[in-house]
């Protein structure tokens, strides 16, 4: 993958330096398509970067904190400090985006609520690519309202990493133990990288006694990541990663029975990709991923005997992509192959496959017109055949300001338990739900000078065949329907702009805002429905760094307000000071002011929270 150096006047993306000019430098970023890699100036989607200077500047330790800070992401939290939690984009279900990790697809066909159980510790990520909209012509299925990927990094040098933390809300566990809620952790991690090959392993502990009652939590994670360059043609990334993730469930998912509950979610996830040059303009680039997920969901922690539900789940995939550079564009071609099966107690056995095929074309009509058009079509053996077109195109009005505009489709295939699910008298699913199917249009612009970058986007979309949990009435449980169509009409902005204040003094303020007007229609109004009414009507995100020197403080706002839920503002700090020596130490303060609020279903979320940490960073 060729990556292009190259000054972008982004929002969001910024890297503090000794000495600063006037523009806000990001180095090499460049977004990982399956077949084309592109250049991050020469997008025509309504792409957001959250790079490693940013990540490392807010009050976060997991990739799920990161995410709650980024435009159009909606992060709906069961269990906090990465125990649990759902996410979506623009307005959709928690199932209909699609988690990619260096481009591979991170699916889990039993749930999405597993999506984010990533053996990823946040130290080893590059950053993270949120890529909006339906995007199945490049990513195939799944990727209903956008994509999100996570970019490991590449080690540069030899060295060690470790990072410790404690954090309380110094209340009690007046139900139980009478002990204060503390959280904490340990992250150990190695790089050994030579000229031709270079490894990094991690290993981390995270645990903590809740922040109420019966939401305790362990987190064990272990990473191990492989790049190998056999010539300037030819290289391989192998990477092996395991996560056991235990936590209390109070009110997950069937309040207020479950407030007992316990869930246990453990991950493996081993992959293997190549990239080979096989000719000046001819490159291949296979893959290959396995994963496997159990899940014990304990309705009754302290017996093992009664409304115990255990998934046994593997997926194994393979695609090859590759691109030929004519005189005019480039030409993209791929295939894929994935086999999902899952042994459960309640959802039972079951087994499909999944075959897809990609041709794009992207080119430069004019100078200043770029055009990319393609399609994916799917074989999946429970929905058929289906195809999903799409194409974007941008123009270039001046060398700061860019008009973009996309239209797209993709599809969802209903995961098992939408399917199969018989765990009564909670939740069942419905073997004759339909897939969903998404279709998107989208405008809008960038502009781009020197400290100073602002964009905004409009976009419309329409999912049929909406999936979604529905009841008439409190006794019975939920089941999974096709509950109608939704139209989505939504608008995000953003905008950022850097302060040189001389004397080794920065100032970054970056603001972001999302209108979402989502709509149902041919829907049946006496059923009551989980999750049509949760996604945001209005976001705002705002973000001010303030850097002197060797320290920084950094200060996050989020404004949130659902569909048929309060208006909620959550401000979190982080002060963060770097010796010379690679150790860092950080006193953050999440939810300042103590806001009462919830993100799913009637679960509260952490009271104000203060943590330390200490961190040695040699790699």
């Amino acid at each position: 993958m060729k990556k292009i150096t190259m000054v972008l006047y982004f929002v969001g993306q910024s890297i503090f330096a000794q000495n600063i000019n006037d523009t806000i430098a990001i180095g090499e970023v460049s977004i990982l398509d399956n077949r084309l890699n592109t250049p991050l100036s020469k997008e025509n989607r309504n792409i957001y970067v959250i790079d490693k200077a940013e990540i490392n500047k807010l009050p976060v330790r997991t990739i799920q904190e990161v995410l709650q800070y980024a435009a159009g992401v909606d992060l709906r939290q069961r269990g906090p400090f990465g125990s649990q939690a759902d996410i979506s984009l623009d307005g959709g279900s928690f199932e209909q985006t699609l988690i990619l990790l260096n481009g591979i697809k991170i699916m889990d066909h039993q749930t999405a609520h597993n999506a984010l159980n990533l053996p990823i510790p946040l130290e080893a990520v590059e950053k993270i690519e949120i890529i909006r909209g339906p995007a199945a012509r490049v990513y195939g299925n799944n990727s209903l309202t956008g994509v999100i990927n996570v970019v490991t990094r590449k080690p540069t040098k030899t060295g060690i990493y470790a990072h410790t933390y404690l954090g309380t809300n110094f209340e009690k566990d007046t139900e139980d133990t009478g002990d204060t809620f503390i959280n904490r952790g340990i992250h150990l991690g190695a790089n050994f990288a030579k000229e031709k090959h270079q490894h990094q392993i991690f290993a981390s502990h995270d645990w903590g006694n809740g922040y109420r009652y019966n939401t305790a939590f362990e987190n064990n994670k272990l990473y191990y990541q492989g790049n190998f360059e056999f010539n300037d043609k030819n290289s391989l990334i192998a990477s092996y990663g395991y996560v056991k993730n235990g936590f209390g469930a109070n009110g997950f998912y069937a309040a207020p029975g479950d407030k007992n509950s316990k869930e246990i979610v453990e991950t493996t996830l081993a992959t293997l990709q190549s990239k080979h040059q096989l000719a000046d303009r001819w490159s291949l680039a296979p893959r290959l991923s396995y994963r496997y997920n159990f899940d014990d969901y304990r309705y009754f922690k302290n017996n093992l005997n009664s409304a115990r539900s255990k998934h046994y789940s593997n997926s194994i995939s393979g695609e090859i992509n590759s691109t030929y550079q004519l005189n005019k564009g480039q030409i993209g071609l791929g295939a894929e192959y994935r086999n999902e099966q899952i042994n459960s107690t309640s959802i039972k056995n079951h087994t499909r496959n999944n075959v897809g095929f990609y041709a794009e074309y992207k080119t430069d009509l004019t100078s200043k017109l770029n055009v990319n058009v393609g399609t994916y079509v799917n074989y999946n053996s429970q929905y058929g055949w289906k195809a999903f077109p799409g194409i974007d195109a941008s123009y270039t009005v001046t060398t700061n300001l860019k008009l973009v505009a996309n239209a797209g489709t993709s599809q969802r295939i209903p995961s098992f338990t939408d399917l199969y699910l018989d765990q009564r008298p909670g939740n069942i699913g419905n073997p004759a739900i339909e897939s969903e199917k998404a279709f998107q249009t989208e405008f809008g612009f960038k502009y781009n000078k020197r400290s100073f970058s602002f964009n905004g986007y409009y976009f419309y979309r329409s999912i049929t065949d909406f999936i979604d949990w529905v009841r008439l009435t409190t006794n019975e449980p939920w089941q999974a329907n096709n509950f109608g169509d939704l139209k989505t009409n939504g608008f995000n902005t953003k905008v950022a702009y850097q302060f040189n204040l001389g004397n080794k003094q920065l100032l970054k303020v970056s603001a972001s805002y999302s209108y979402l007007d989502p709509k149902f229609e041919n829907v049946d109004d006496k059923y009551n429905s989980k999750y049509k009414i949760e996604s945001l009507k209005h976001q705002f995100i705002n973000t001010l760094d303030y850097q002197l020197g060797k320290t920084t403080i950094s200060l996050a706002n989020r404004y949130n307000t659902r569909q048929s839920y309060k208006s909620y503002w959550i401000t979190d700090l982080r002060i963060n000071h770097n010796f010379k020596n690679n150790l860092n130490i950080y006193l953050d303060a999440q939810n300042i002011f103590n806001t009462t609020y919830n993100e799913a279903g009637a679960i509260p979320l952490p009271s104000r929270w203060l943590t330390f940490g200490i961190k040695f960073n040699g790699i």
